[in-house]
């Protein structure tokens, strides 16, 4: 995303000391795995805490089609497409979509859209969790839509019951780093931390742990496809950007979102990072005309399962966009 992208609530910069500890590596000693076992249950208890007042903070932002604080929404099913068998399923993806992320993994380590035989879309959020994600997962619930979303680690401190309210739906949730760092410029230890801590909080809010990650700017080099790698995750990209991020109106970014529609599509568009009542507010029209031209809003792993990339895809160069 743009430049402009910024924290609302808290200062940009961090202690040296509040930074996160990289996951240990298989060869560490005893006492650097015992170490990281203790910071994982020091994250775990700070995560039930900020759980618990995130609710009460996305309470008051929602607007009033939320619903009652407490309350577990509808598990949302395309109601377009039969999902697969159920079982296995964690958290709303199935065993069948899990293991058709990693058949894609097995010979690409990047999507950029899926095959082109279907009827498949895949509608995906950056930057959230945030104050206008519930007014997004309001919107998905009304149309009984499924979405993808790429969640910042940090945001959870603030907008965790968000991302838990996504898991319960059945929405896919990916990791988007821990910071929304460039991680073209960063060494292997700050990518590892930028990783992999997304991952632990997902976790610990009730998710199983992400398969799906996308960069940043669409920031990325053989570094981050090497840590990638060792964490079993899948670079998503995008083959349609609204540009929403620009607050370009909302007519522009419905236009946008329909106009580079195919089979197999990924949209990108932003739940955080800035005032998203743009995003919100054309969402609908988004979901209504693309189920009109007979297409299928499902999740990048659905997607993945129904109508796989093809095989030999050229490797992009960093995208610079998001």
């Amino acid at each position: 995303m743009s430049p402009r992208w910024n924290w609302d609530f808290e200062d940009e910069k961090r202690p040296a000391a509040d930074r996160p500890a990289p996951p240990p590596p298989e060869a560490a000693s005893g006492s650097e795995q015992r170490a990281w076992v203790h910071r994982r249950r020091r994250l775990a208890a700070a995560v039930v805490v900020v759980a618990v007042a995130s609710a009460a903070v996305a309470a008051a932002l929602s607007g009033s089609h939320r619903q009652a604080s407490g309350s577990a929404p509808a598990p949302r099913a395309g109601p377009q497409l039969p999902h697969p068998s159920s079982a296995g399923a964690v958290d709303g993806v199935s065993h069948e979509e899990r293991k058709a992320v990693n058949s894609v993994l097995s010979y690409t380590p990047f999507v950029r859209q899926g095959g082109t035989r279907g009827h498949d879309v895949a509608l995906t959020f950056d930057d959230g969790p945030g104050p206008y994600t519930p007014g997004v997962l309001d919107v998905l619930e009304r149309h009984h839509a499924a979405a993808t979303f790429f969640a910042i680690g940090r945001m959870e401190r603030y907008f965790g019951a968000s991302t838990a309210r996504q898991i319960r739906n059945g929405d896919a949730v990916g990791d988007h780093t821990e910071n929304h760092r460039d991680l073209a410029r960063l060494t292997r230890h700050e990518v590892r931390e930028e990783l992999f801590e997304p991952l632990a909080r997902i976790e610990l809010l009730g998710g199983a742990r992400p398969r799906l990650f996308r960069p940043p700017y669409g920031s990325f080099n053989a570094l981050t496809m090497r840590e990638l790698h060792a964490l079993h995750l899948l670079m998503v990209l995008w083959s349609v950007d609204t540009g929403d991020y620009l607050d370009p109106g909302v007519a522009t970014i419905v236009a946008r979102a329909l106009e580079g529609a195919r089979p197999g599509a990924i949209i990108l568009m932003h739940d955080g990072g800035g005032d998203r009542s743009q995003t919100v507010a054309a969402l609908p029209a988004v979901i209504e005309r693309l189920r009109a031209r007979g297409f299928h809003l499902v999740t990048v792993p659905r997607l993945l399962l129904d109508d796989p990339p093809p095989h030999g895809e050229r490797m992009p160069t960093s995208l610079k966009g998001d």
